[in-house]
């Protein structure tokens, strides 16, 4: 018996010593790969801390290029003048161009920031689990043991006390890494939460920056296709402007006439089908992007056509045009020639929307039209048909009016 009570009571010894080496070994971390993880977070988080000092000294430039076009847009009416503000623009699409690269790269390195973060997280709580693990099977021996035994394997009341006092310690320090390994899962599910989100940010900046590459190239052609139409001649320039400027009164004083004359007609009509309470309006070509909005403060020919009164929504030289809701044709204005080009379609509710710099028709007047109906193409292009003296590049000019007068077209179109 006492042969049997000697070798129980040293392996509760060798059990204790084995415990106190883990928990040295816990408490003391090697240095291997969780150091290297350590330092390459280190080193992203350098990075990125000089992506954003970059970011916000290009911010600054990018606020001084406003103020530029803003003190240009100010400046009297000449080819120089028209110029320099093109010029500046250039230069801001560019700065935004850079901008928005290096805040791809910003986030390139924060999105590896985070898979590290979950790799070393992972690591810690694997450690955690086998702590827990190791302390949850010495607590099983140790209670295989009675209080009684315990006394009798010990020499005196003060190792019995010490003994006592050492699984209460094992009970504490296995509260404590239970509620650090949920702490650490819960860290790991954000970051994995994290992760996704900065992998979608990552893939709608660089389609951003695609968008940003396009106005850049509209700003560019708008610049080539002023020079072209002048050949550098201020005379030719003033030219220009008064025949764009007449153009547009005209094409204004047309539109107003006309969708109060065909309004009238079909008030008196019995072929009026239009009954639809349906006050919104889908977008008449594929693809969202607006590049100048409706009374835009920074359309580079605000002074010369007046307000822009629709939005410019990007589309290729010759893209599909589609009717944006059920109505009439009121007008078909296209020659073939580069003057520009635009269909106006009546609809219900007082509404009527103008599809201008079209290349191309596939209705007439007074045709009856359904929603998502293809009744051109698009056009724009600087010199292309149906673009008109002033152009910004390939784009619908998209514009929507109730009761005759222009309105914002983004309150009436769809998502």
């Amino acid at each position: 018996m006492f042969k049997q009570l000697t070798i129980f009571k040293f392996g509760l010894i060798s059990a204790s010593l084995a415990f106190l080496f883990f928990v040295i070994f816990q408490i003391t971390p090697a240095w291997g790969e969780d150091d290297l993880l350590d330092m390459e977070i280190q080193q992203l988080n350098n990075q990125i801390q000089s992506q954003k000092q970059q970011l916000d000294s290009l911010a600054e430039k990018q606020k001084a290029y406003s103020q530029a076009i803003a003190a240009k847009q100010a400046e009297k009416m000449t080819l120089s003048s028209q110029l320099g503000l093109l010029e500046t623009r250039v230069a801001k699409a560019e700065s935004e161009i850079e901008s928005t690269n290096l805040e791809i790269n910003k986030t390139d390195l924060e999105a590896r920031k985070i898979s590290l973060d979950i790799l070393d997280t992972n690591s810690r709580v694997d450690s955690q689990k086998e702590h827990i693990s190791k302390l949850l099977r010495l607590m099983y021996k140790q209670n295989q043991v009675s209080a009684l035994e315990v006394l009798l394997l010990n020499d005196s009341i003060s190792e019995f006390l010490n003994q006592a006092k050492y699984l209460e310690n094992a009970n504490d320090e296995l509260k404590n890494t239970l509620v650090k390994l949920q702490s650490d899962k819960d860290k790991l599910e954000r970051a994995q939460l994290n992760i996704k989100d900065k992998r979608k940010e990552l893939a709608d900046l660089k389609n951003e920056m695609e968008n940003q590459k396009s106005e850049l190239e509209y700003q560019k052609s708008a610049k080539n296709s002023l020079l072209e139409e002048t050949k550098s001649s201020e005379s030719a320039y003033q030219d220009l402007l008064a025949k764009a400027k007449k153009e547009a009164q005209q094409t204004e004083s047309e539109i107003s006439n006309l969708e109060r004359t065909i309004r009238d007609k079909m008030a008196q009509s019995s072929k009026d089908r239009l009954s639809s309470s349906d006050s919104t309006i889908s977008w008449p070509v594929v693809g969202h992007v607006i590049t100048a909005t409706f009374h835009d403060p920074d359309y580079p020919f605000r002074r010369i056509i007046g307000e822009h009164s629709a939005i410019d929504i990007r589309a290729k030289q010759g893209s599909p045009l589609y009717a944006a809701a059920d109505g009439y044709v009121a007008r078909v204005k296209f020659d073939g020639s580069s003057a520009y080009a635009y269909i106006m379609i009546i609809h219900d509710n007082g509404l009527s929307t103008v599809y201008g710099h079209v290349s191309g028709v596939n209705v007439e007047a007074d045709q009856y039209v359904t929603k998502g109906q293809r009744i051109g193409s698009t056009g724009g292009g600087p010199g292309m048909p149906g673009s008109g003296p002033f152009s910004t590049g390939s784009h619908l000019h998209f514009e929507v009016r109730k009761n005759g007068i222009p309105v914002n077209p983004l309150n009436y179109l769809n998502n």
